[in-house]
C-alpha cells in the first residue's frame, strides 16, 4: 500500500508527542508499505535530518517556514473565524507541494496529522483520507479554559476553545478520524454526533525505554519530564512546585525534584532551588527515568494520554497522575499508575511511594507489563495499517 504522511513537524529527532507517534509509526509500516512525507520545517538546521528519514520514506518533502511567518499569519488571523493553530500553519507553499506531489504520484491513502493539517486535506474527497487528531483539542481547550490562570490567558483561551469546536467539525469530511484514547473519543462523539471517530493508541518504543532491572531500594528523586516551553507542562510543574512540593518537602526533606525537558522558559528556570533541578535538554531521556524513583505528571489541562507516563511504565517506575495523565490509559488506580483527584490525594500517593519499597516496586513492575502487552508501538502500528485497509475498502 502507498500511503502518504502530512505531517506539521517534521518527525525527527522523535523528542516530542507529534514527532514520536509519526516516527515510531512509519518506522514499522515501512517493512510492509511504501510511505511518504511531507512536512513543515521551521529552521533550516531541521533540513538535515532528511537523511535519518530517507531509509523509512520513499520520498520526503519539506517545507520550510520560519516562525516569525507563522506568527505573523496568527496574528493576521485575529478577525478571523480560523484557530489561532490552524493559522500557525498556514502556507501556500505547503499547498503547492502537496498538490504538486499528488499529480505525479498516486497514493492509496492520505494520513493526515493532527486538526491543523486538515486545512490541506479536507478537500481532496478522490483519496481516501485519514485524520489522526490525536487527541480531541477542542478537549483540551475547554480544560485549559477551566483552569484559574489570569484574565488575559482566559480571554485568549476563551476564544481558541470555540473557534476550535467550530473547526472541529471537518471531522465530518474524512474518511476516518483517530484519537488516543476512549475519554477523547467520547468527547467527540458528544460533541460531533454522527462522526467516525475510532481508537489509535499512544505508544512507546520499548527498544528505547527499556527496563534494566530498576532499583527500587532507593527513593530519593521524582521527575517530571516533557517539553518545557509547552503550557500544560509549564503549568503542572509551576503549580506542583508551589502547591505540593513544600509540603512533601517537610515530611521528606532528602528528596528533590527533576525537571527534565528541552526549551524551559523562564517561569521554570525560576523554580529552580537546591531541591529543585532543572536539566534543559537531555540527549537520552531514558536515564533520567532510570535515575527516578517516582515519576509525576500533575497536569491540569491537556487530553489524551501522556508520553512521559508511557514511558514511565516501559522503565518500570511508579507514576503518580491527575485525571489528565490518567484517564486516557485504561487501567485502574494503582497499575502502574496512581489516580489522583486532588492535591491532597496527589500528596497522600507520592508518600506512600515514598515510604514503601514494596509499593514502588509492586507498581512499577504492574506498569511495565502494561507497556509491553497495551503500548507497544508494533501492535499500534498494525492496528494503524488495519485502519488504513479500512478506508481503502469502504
Amino acid at each position: 500500500m502507498k500511503v502518504l504522511f502530512l505531517a506539521n513537524r517534521i518527525p525527527y529527532p522523535p523528542f516530542r508527542g507529534d514527532k514520536l507517534k509519526i516516527y515510531n509509526l512509519s518506522r514499522r509500516l515501512c517493512k510492509d508499505h511504501d510511505l511518504y512525507l511531507i512536512a513543515f520545517v521551521e529552521s533550516k538546521q531541521e533540513l538535515q535530518y532528511k537523511k535519518y528519514l530517507d531509509p523509512i520514506f520513499k520520498e520526503v518533502h519539506l517545507v520550510y517556514q520560519p516562525k516569525w511567518k507563522s506568527y505573523l499569519y496568527s496574528a493576521l488571523n485575529f478577525f478571523h473565524s480560523m484557530p489561532f493553530q490552524l493559522a500557525y500553519f498556514k502556507s501556500r507553499n505547503m499547498s503547492n507541494v502537496l498538490h504538486q506531489f499528488l499529480d505525479k504520484q498516486s497514493v492509496d491513502v492520505i494520513h493526515t496529522q493532527h486538526l491543523r493539517m486538515s486545512q490541506y486535506t479536507s478537500d481532496l474527497v478522490e483519496h481516501p483520507r485519514i485524520l489522526d487528531l490525536p487527541d480531541a483539542y477542542s478537549l483540551y481547550w475547554q480544560r485549559r479554559n477551566e483552569v484559574d490562570r489570569p484574565w488575559w490567558n482566559k480571554l485568549f483561551d476563551s476564544l481558541e476553545s470555540k473557534r476550535v469546536i467550530e473547526a472541529e467539525k471537518v471531522i465530518f469530511e474524512y474518511d476516518l478520524n483517530l484519537v488516543c484514547s476512549v475519554e477523547d473519543r467520547d468527547h467527540l462523539l458528544q460533541i460531533h454526533p454522527g462522526s467516525r471517530v475510532e481508537l489509535l493508541r499512544n505508544g512507546v518504543d520499548l527498544e528505547t525505554f527499556t527496563y534494566d532491572d530498576h532499583n527500587y531500594s532507593r527513593c530519593e528523586t521524582l521527575l517530571f519530564t516533557g517539553n518545557m516551553d509547552y503550557a500544560p507542562n509549564v503549568d503542572a510543574v509551576t503549580y506542583f512546585v508551589e502547591q505540593m512540593f513544600p509540603q512533601l518537602l517537610s515530611n521528606h526533606p532528602n528528596i528533590k525534584l527533576v525537571i527534565a525537558g528541552q526549551r524551559p522558559v523562564k517561569q521554570v528556570l525560576d523554580l529552580a532551588s537546591d531541591h529543585v533541578v532543572i536539566t534543559g535538554f537531555v540527549e537520552d531521556i531514558s536515564e533520567m527515568y532510570s535515575q527516578a524513583d517516582i515519576v509525576i505528571a500533575p497536569l491540569r489541562f491537556g487530553a489524551g494520554t501522556q508520553n512521559k507516563v508511557l514511558e514511565a511504565l516501559a522503565m518500570g517506575v511508579p507514576v503518580v497522575c491527575t485525571d489528565i495523565g490518567f484517564k486516557g490509559l485504561e487501567v485502574n488506580s494503582g497499575d502502574g499508575v496512581f489516580h489522583a483527584n486532588n492535591d491532597a490525594e496527589f500528596i497522600a500517593h507520592v508518600s506512600n511511594l515514598i515510604e514503601s519499597e514494596e509499593l514502588r516496586k509492586l507498581t512499577g513492575q504492574k506498569g511495565l507489563e502494561l507497556a509491553k502487552t497495551k503500548f507497544s508501538w508494533d501492535g499500534i502500528s498494525n492496528d494503524l495499517a488495519q485502519h488504513f485497509n479500512s478506508v481503502c475498502e469502504d
